[in-house]
């Protein structure tokens, strides 16, 4: 469990993360989302004690990261893959790592083959594409087989395959019971991967909740309605706030009204329907509506 209580950071005059509360707990996936320069990795850096907080504290598993005994065995951090002798090869990396933790030679073997490292285990980080020192890092963050598991962007780099691979590690993970917490600007693969997400933007925290919670909140559900007598569904569920748009193929896009409440009109009116469909906004729609005011870097679009 990751417990953030109350953490601030300043960096002079910049306010990185402003007086956040939240709790990262196991078993389920909490991505954590927001704009470049959000304070997204400056929260991960103080989690696990690379800098210190003006204010406030993180623990994990109740302890602060420094506290720990055994900090690999409790944490796996992939913060930046970059971070590694480039003169090394990947067995070389692990092994050191494993020396100085106490971790033994065949843990090594195991997570170059969980994380799909055989055949270039041998060669030096140097030459690695990024999709390569993504898998490495995230080697070295499973070494010693910790209950909690921080990734910054672990996915950047990655083929599909990749991609996926991440996905279905960091779920098989979280069933263990363990402590999930990633990062990712890809919202499609968040909408995947996570069950919990927590937002921040200009170093607030704007929202800590469930996807469904998040994309229930934003926009206006629509629904989605095919009928071969579309003027007579627009007649029958005509009412105060209730809007119909046709579409180019030949769907009825309705706001204002339930499908359930469009089910019974065009029952009662004898109006066939061959599509019901709600339709609900997206993890990046509604990510998009939560942070549109607290984008620190924006670019103008020439007209």
């Amino acid at each position: 469990m990751i417990e953030i209580e109350n953490l601030s950071k300043r960096y002079g005059p910049k306010q990185a993360v402003d007086d956040i509360s939240f709790t990262v707990r196991p078993g389920v996936v909490t991505g954590f989302l927001g704009p470049n320069g959000a304070g997204k990795s400056t929260t991960m850096r103080m989690i696990v004690g690379l800098d210190r907080p003006t204010s406030g504290q993180a623990k994990v598993n109740g302890k602060l990261y420094a506290d720990h005994r055994d900090p690999l065995h409790e944490v796996g951090a992939l913060l930046e893959a970059k971070a590694v002798h480039t003169g090394r090869s990947a067995y070389n990396h692990l092994l050191a790592l494993a020396a100085t933790h106490s971790i033994p030679t065949s843990r090594v073997h195991q997570v170059i083959e969980m994380t799909g490292l055989e055949n270039v285990a041998g060669k030096r980080v140097g030459g690695f594409s990024m999709g390569m020192g993504q898998r490495l890092g995230i080697a070295a963050a499973l070494l010693g087989d910790p209950q909690t598991l921080i990734l910054d962007e672990p996915v950047n780099g990655l083929d599909p395959d990749g991609v996926l691979w991440v996905r279905q590690l960091t779920r098989y993970l979280a069933s263990q019971g363990r402590t999930v917490f990633l990062s990712s600007h890809l919202m499609s693969e968040m909408a995947l991967t996570a069950d919990r997400v927590v937002v921040l933007g200009r170093g607030k925290v704007l929202a800590d909740s469930s996807i469904e919670e998040l994309t229930g909140k934003a926009g206006t559900t629509r629904v989605m309605v095919r009928t071969p007598a579309p003027t007579a569904l627009i007649k029958a569920i005509a009412g105060p706030g209730v809007s119909v748009t046709q579409m180019p193929d030949g769907l009825l896009s309705v706001t204002g009204m339930p499908a359930e409440q469009i089910g019974d009109a065009a029952f009662r009116n004898g109006v066939p329907l061959y599509e019901l469909s709600p339709v609900r906004a997206s993890l990046e729609q509604a990510y998009l509506e939560l942070t549109q005011d607290e984008v620190e870097f924006r670019a103008e679009v020439a007209a």
